[in-house]
């Protein structure tokens, strides 16, 4: 624990990139191998499940503190993380007959505690906190409360393992894909010598499009573009090798049994066939909206009545693996003719298949290209890709050879109701917002019904403003939470809008951000919620 805390602690006290970039490749040259893999596993956002409460840790914190729970409660607000705010008022010990624990053997505990009474739970905890320094137990409860946020992208880490072991970085993006156990694998299974049979299961590193912020023109003549709609639905990658099908998301998350439809696909296509697509809502032969498809998100068990009422298709838009080789570094063009070719096979059959290919739209000119993204919406999706013809499919965002030109999203103006502090580094200012709409009530008088959050889209310094104001206009406090005058109207952004009844307002949007501070707007000039709802499509 004490050179992976050290690690932390240069990380977290370090602005600049090479320098962590540099620790990390340190850490990873001298940690021991058990260490290293859950480092990356922790890095990479995999973790085993929560063995203890955090409401249990609040407790036990301030027992061991001497501090009642207010006190500890306020503390964490300003504080604004629960392992900060633990190891900052844990009293630590001088001395302690604790032998050192590291970070695999405290993880390594995780599954057997999780199995423990509450008073054993307890026991472990406390036999540690005190002994430890600061970053040690921050470290720790870090650990324990299963969110590991330290500034770090899984693409620094990789580069940091790539300047430690002297493997390329792409083939390492590679190698750490996949639903690999820390627990259960070795670094060099994992990165110096996997073995081919742990590999027939594993995706490609998802190749990420930039947003296009500037006009089309600037990229050039249209005939150097592959052009195609950018479907509203899930990324994922469908493998199959060795005559099975494993379906993953973006998130490096394997959903294969929750889209049990796909599996008729395992001897369809060519053992060695990875392909890149969206998985999208089919009902009735035609593409549904996001909110179709997230009554099937996350689900383990799939009815036939929800697959007959919300069946699902992939729309492919790349071949990333053509009779069993890497064809990534081939140009775009190339890629889109291989998989044309392989779902053509599949149409020969005469057989239907939850498989079709992503249009690819023949435009002359930007303006063609203006039009035809004009008409996104009504084909539920989300604006137009453009991708170079001669592109290699490379890993994570780069820019140059992928963009999204997305629709321009809907706005609608709200008021500032409530307001809660923010995390980390935003912690001493109130930065997320709830904001209301104008209704009608049961009586004919007008009332603020809320319909979103939002926390981004401020300037640091517009936060500090906001956050001077709430401060003096307070209604009333429930917790973190804070009423606030109605006062304050802003614009709100969001990529997508439908009914629900899960929502007060009717409403559910999605991705809703701050657009801009409409200071030239008083809270009577907001839109209602029936201006909202016409946005509906």
């Amino acid at each position: 624990m004490e050179a992976f805390a050290n690690l932390v602690r240069q990380l977290d006290t370090n602005t600049r990139t090479n320098a962590k970039v540099a620790a990390l490749a340190e850490y990873f040259r001298t940690a021991p191998d058990s260490d290293k893999v859950w480092t990356i596993a922790i890095l990479s956002h995999r973790r085993p499940p929560r063995p203890v409460n955090t409401s249990l840790l609040r407790d036990w914190a301030a027992e061991l503190a001497g501090i009642p729970d207010w006190l500890f409660e306020e503390s964490y607000h300003i504080v604004g993380d629960l392992a900060e705010t633990i190891a900052l008022i844990v009293p630590s010990e001088t001395a302690t007959h604790n032998p050192p624990l590291s970070i695999s053997a405290c993880l390594g505990h995780f599954p057997a505690l999780k199995q423990y009474s509450e008073a054993e739970k307890k026991a472990y905890v406390l036999q540690h906190w005190p002994g430890m320094t600061y970053y040690q137990r921050f470290v720790f409860t870090k650990l324990f409360t299963g969110g590991f946020r330290i500034g770090i992208s899984q693409k620094l880490m990789t580069r940091s393992l790539s300047q430690a072991t002297g493997i390329d970085e792409e083939l390492l993006a590679y190698r750490l894909m996949g639903n690999w156990d820390p627990a259960r694998i070795s670094f060099k299974q994992l990165v110096l010598e996997p073995q081919q049979e742990e590999q027939h299961s594993k995706p490609f590193p998802f190749y990420l499009a930039y947003p296009l912020e500037d006009k089309p023109e600037s990229l050039g003549s249209p005939s150097d573009w592959i052009m195609e709609h950018k479907w509203d639905g899930i990324r994922a990658q469908l493998i199959v090798r060795n005559k099975m099908l494993f379906l993953w998301s973006r998130g490096e998350e394997l959903v294969t049994e929750q889209y049990p439809e796909l599996q008729v696909l395992t001897e369809a296509l060519p053992d060695g066939s990875v392909l890149d697509g969206e998985l999208l809502p089919y009902p009735n032969g035609t593409v549904g909206s996001f909110k179709d498809l997230q009554k099937r998100l996350g689900r383990k068990k799939v009815s036939p009545r929800l697959m007959k009422d919300i069946p699902v298709i992939l729309r492919a838009y790349d071949l990333l693996e053509w009779q069993g080789q890497d064809i990534r570094s081939k140009p775009f063009d190339y890629r889109r003719e291989k998989l044309k070719l392989l779902l053509d096979q599949l149409r020969a059959t005469g057989k239907d298949y939850p498989l079709d290919e992503s249009e690819v739209l023949t435009l002359s000119t930007w303006d063609d290209a203006r039009q035809e993204r004009e008409r996104s919406r009504e084909k539920h999706s989300e604006g137009l890709m453009l991708k170079r013809r001669d592109a290699a499919y490379r890993t994570g965002r780069k820019k140059g050879d992928w963009w999204k030109w997305k629709m321009d999203p809907y706005t609608i103006d709200a008021v500032l109701t409530y307001a809660m502090r923010g995390h980390g580094r935003r912690s001493n200012l109130f930065t997320d917002y709830t904001f209301a709409l104008w209704d009608e009530n049961e009586k004919g008088e007008q009332e603020l019904v809320t319909f979103a959050k939002a926390y981004s889209g401020l300037t640091d310094a517009e936060l500090r403003q906001v956050d001077a104001w709430i401060k003096k206009n307070t209604l009333d406090r429930f917790g973190p939470v804070r009423s606030v005058t109605p006062h304050h109207v802003f614009e709100i952004a969001f990529e997508g809008i439908a009914h629900s009844k899960r929502h007060k307002s009717g409403v559910a949007t999605r991705f809703p951000r701050i657009l801009r501070w409409r200071k030239d707007k008083s809270p009577e000039e907001a839109n209602s919620l029936s201006d909202l709802k016409q946005l509906i499509p």
